[in-house]
């Protein structure tokens, strides 16, 4: 038996012209092909094969069908051979289970909390008191029960045994809601606790229409304000999208597709009459998700919010999308806008208006640049291509790739074999310092309001060139209070690029050099407290003062001419005529002084 996922993948991959085009003469008309009906022996074009469908049809002889009944009927096939067949000249490999009565897919009992969950839910926030809150806030928002409905919108009520009790007396286990995802449990001593509570839940389906997740919307004050259930064995956050089951449909009969942020935009957008729309379980869209739309279109109008992580999540999303070959535009709505209260205010005309003015997702991007002055001199330009790279670097659309480049040299006068070998070295690309420190994963949070919070994780810093001079200044200053102004003289706090450094630096400055180790920690972060016992934990360190500062601002003072001259080296293929004269000769004076430098370290 092959798997109901891999037929849906076969069935969504398959190049549905090129197999009927082996057996029927096709010609494109419009978006469709036509030809000679095989199963009447027709002689005019009355056969019909839609791409965006992936469907056939004979309107004539009215037969009809998807790529595997037309192998079924055409040559006799057997459905599973068809869909080996098809399988195989698409490149996708299937994995069959060779037994039938293994009994019960074992995703089937999560897939069962799963709607009994929501259907608890939603008679929770429509028949019961405790959802009376819940109610009021959708109408708030202007969502009328029958959209809710709709989206079998509920309510987790905040008691903790409630779902539970109703669940079991269903005859759904423990071990199933945990496993869905509905229940969570800290240590085997503690009872299970609902995951929601005392929110708007919105239940999430993957592309079969199963039930496998829910996403919650808190009602009061906290964090977090959404929601979504953990990863289980039927869910999996980076590969699903919200409303993709009842879009997909919609998305291959218009060849297009919109994505969002957030589930009260795709229920405003389905309300005013848009089928077409998807929003992702994140902010911007995973390489698995790009996959999934794909398969039902490639025509995809990003619709994020216009403020700046919603730019940030729209050019993600662009480059994820442009990977898998997707056409990308993108629908700019006004400042202070969301996709809800766009569509609330102006209705689907007003949506249709700027989704027909959307604009390239590469061409917004140079647009929002431009507009920004990046493109007006030299440094900035480099910063500006440094923003366009990511974009041209996964575009794999051969014709779009050559447009992007074309356009990128048009617009910042830089030769386009430059460009090229910019996107084809891509090690040479970024800041010449050290990368800034990733953040850290924030701690994790209980879902148990009652729970304190786990500790957080210790901060990590990365030496890189120049480290161990800032540590000897400071360590100077504490040991020798009279250096802090002497070298307040020659550099100030910004030399210092680690920021535990820094701040040291700038407190003894602030609080005088009189002040004392404890005075200094109270004015100090607890990273940066540690940092300052351990060196003061060091007795008689430094045994000459003024050499170690004199090397120590050498180094650093090497630092930033090398660093300069890597700066140099990438603005130089941007330059022409004198602006490059002038950069090979601050090089090259750069390149004397740092010699110069070298020597005298070398001969102390």
């Amino acid at each position: 038996m092959i798997p109901d996922a891999e037929v849906e993948l076969v069935r969504d991959s398959a190049d549905i012209v090129g197999i009927i085009g082996d057996y029927v003469d096709l010609k494109k008309q419009g978006t469709d092909f036509r030809g000679p009906c095989p199963f009447h022996q027709g002689t005019h074009r009355n056969f019909s094969v839609s791409p965006s469908k992936r469907m056939y049809y004979c309107f004539v002889c009215h037969e009809g069908g998807d790529i595997f009944s037309f192998l079924q009927k055409r040559l006799g096939m057997e459905w599973p051979e068809a869909v080996r067949l098809v399988a195989g000249r698409s490149g996708i490999e299937l994995h069959e289970i060779t037994k039938r009565n293994d009994g019960p897919d074992p995703r089937s009992a999560l897939w069962e909390a799963g709607a009994a969950a929501a259907e608890y839910f939603a008679r929770m926030l429509w028949n019961d008191p405790a959802g009376r809150a819940a109610r009021e806030y959708l109408a708030q928002r202007d969502v009328p029960r029958e959209l809710a409905e709709q989206f079998a919108m509920g309510f987790a009520p905040r008691e903790i045994g409630l779902m539970r009790a109703h669940l079991l007396g269903m005859g759904i286990t423990d071990e199933a809601m945990l496993g869905a995802g509905l229940l969570i449990k800290q240590s085997e001593e503690q009872e299970p606790r609902p995951r929601f509570r005392q929110r708007l839940t919105f239940p999430i389906y993957d592309a079969s229409g199963h039930c496998v997740a829910f996403g919650g919307r808190l009602l009061g004050p906290g964090e977090p304000k959404y929601l979504n259930s953990a990863e289980s064995t039927v869910f999996a956050k980076g590969q699903t999208l919200y409303h993709l089951h009842a879009a997909r449909h919609a998305a291959r009969r218009d060849d297009r597709l919109i994505v969002v942020e957030g589930y009260f935009d795709v229920l405003r957008m389905v309300g005013a009459g848009v089928e077409h729309v998807v929003a992702p379980m994140g902010t911007a869209l995973t390489a698995e998700q790009a996959q999934l739309i794909v398969r039902y279109t490639k025509n995809v109008f990003l619709m994020y919010d216009s403020d700046a992580a919603g730019l940030k999540a729209t050019f993600r999303s662009g480059d994820a999308l442009l990977s898998v070959g997707a056409s990308v535009r993108v629908v700019s709505i006004p400042e202070g806008e969301d996709p809800d209260t766009f569509v609330r205010r102006h209705g689907r005309d007003g949506l249709e208006q700027h989704v027909n003015a959307s604009m390239d997702v590469f061409e917004r991007k140079i647009q929002i640049l431009e507009r920004g002055g990046w493109f007006s001199d030299l440094i900035r330009r480099r910063k500006a291509i440094d923003h366009l790279l990511p974009t041209l670097r996964a575009t794999s659309d051969a014709l779009t790739r050559e447009l992007y480049f074309s356009r990128a040299a048009e617009v910042s006068g830089v030769d386009r074999r430059v460009l090229e070998s910019e996107v084809a070295s891509p090690a040479r690309n970024g800041r010449v310092l050290q990368p800034p420190r990733a953040p850290e994963p924030p701690p994790r949070r209980s879902l148990d309001p009652d729970e304190a919070p786990a500790a957080p994780r210790p901060r990590r810093f990365r030496k890189g060139p120049g480290w161990s001079a800032e540590r000897e200044l400071v360590r100077s200053m504490l040991g020798l209070r009279a250096m802090v102004e002497r070298i307040a003289e020659r550099i100030g706090p910004e030399s210092f690029h680690d920021p535990r450094f820094r701040q040291i630096f700038a407190t003894l400055l602030e609080r005088g050099s009189d002040a004392t180790a404890e005075e200094l920690a109270e004015h100090l972060p607890p990273e940066t407290v540690e940092l300052l016992q351990e060196i003061l934990s060091e007795p008689d360190a430094v045994l000459h003062f003024e050499r170690t500062v004199e090397d120590s601002l050498v180094r650093l003072q090497l630092r930033e001419l090398e660093v300069r001259n890597h700066e140099i080296d990438r603005l130089a293929p941007m330059a022409s005529g004198e602006e490059k004269d002038r950069l090979v000769t601050e090089k090259m004076s750069n390149q004397q002084e740092i010699n110069r430098l070298r020597n005298s370290i070398q001969q102390q």
